[in-house]
């Protein structure tokens, strides 16, 4: 054999038994993130970027935007949104616009990439207060819109800044989520403690609604699915995250430090980072998983170059 390639493959073998070597890393333990402040009751919807950093809403005051960059840095993006708003739920779209449910004025706000700047998307009178998003499907937008008041509400679509009922009159209309193959669409009720699952178009037209989860206590807010369709799902006044197989079976549930989850997003270089947004401590926590969030891509040789130099050479979209 050439001595070259003997001493190459000699020089794999050792890396590889290196990186089995290596202690295996603990994964569904939650640890402090970062340090928000005090103001927290309205700490939520958190979003990464595809550049790796946390973006949520409400840690400075009601109306302002946070973000965690990289290095665990915290600051004030936004001290304030337009005309008084409060935004809940964050997504990013497809060029890295950012897009807000603002449950104060009927809207859905959105901020160009690289700005700062929040102007109305979609906006509709007769609905009560968007509170989650998800997204799928070329910048298809869904919105839960509760109204606390009554125990009630919808689910919104939002296409090209028009807003359409998809459905009325449900129960308090929270967390929202669109399976990994986009051909699922999940919803929860809050104060009615359930989860619904319905088929769903390209086109975003909804079918065949089914209960996929129903619990006897504590209320539920923000979910968001893994790339292998399983779904996280954030236990408000009990402090924990359920993670559910995309069949409706429970498969764990993780413990944090705060008692109040309000919603979570993945991030991290490989996607496999949880933040958990908490509406009691002032802190963001984060617990690792084993699979990545379903809006995660990489590809195989940026894959392997994060393998062997913990870097990747592609750009990677996040949650």
């Amino acid at each position: 054999m050439n001595y070259n390639l003997s001493k190459f493959l000699s020089l794999i073998a050792i890396v590889l038994v290196n990186l089995s070597c290596e202690t295996k890393e603990v994964l569904y333990q939650a640890t402090d993130f970062a340090y928000v402040g005090e103001f927290t009751r309205g700490l939520e919807g958190p979003a990464v970027d595809k550049y790796g950093n946390l973006y949520f809403v409400n840690p400075h005051k009601n109306g302002s935007i946070g973000k965690v960059d990289t290095n665990g840095n915290f600051t004030v993006f936004i001290d304030q949104l337009p005309n008084n708003s409060v935004a809940n739920g964050i997504r990013f779209g497809k060029n890295q616009e950012m897009f807000l449910a603002d449950y104060t004025g009927h809207n859905v706000l959105i901020i160009e990439k690289d700005e700062k700047i929040a102007s109305v998307y979609a906006n509709d009178s007769t609905i009560n207060q968007p509170n989650d998003l998800a997204i799928c499907c070329d910048n298809l937008l869904f919105a839960s819109d509760p109204s606390w008041k009554t125990s009630s509400g919808n689910l919104l679509k939002i296409k090209d800044g028009e807003i359409t009922y998809l459905e009325r009159n449900m129960g308090t209309t929270n967390g929202i989520e669109v399976s990994p193959d986009e051909t699922k669409l999940y919803v929860n009720e809050s104060v009615q403690k359930n989860i619904w699952v319905y088929d769903l178009d390209y086109d975003g037209n909804i079918s065949n609604k089914k209960l996929f989860y129903s619990f006897e206590d504590y209320g539920l807010d923000g979910m968001r699915c893994d790339n292998q369709g399983n779904l996280y799902v954030t236990r408000h006044g009990k402090g924990t995250i359920l993670k559910l197989s995309s069949e409706g079976k429970l498969l764990r549930e993780i413990k944090l430090k705060g008692k109040k989850p309000s919603n979570l997003a993945f991030g991290g270089n490989d996607g496999k980072t949880i933040y958990v947004t908490l509406q009691d401590r002032g802190y963001i926590e984060s617990f690792r998983v084993d699979n990545a969030g379903r809006t995660f891509n990489q590809s195989l040789l940026g894959s392997l170059n994060y393998i062997v130099t913990s870097a990747t050479s592609a750009s990677p979209t996040y949650e």
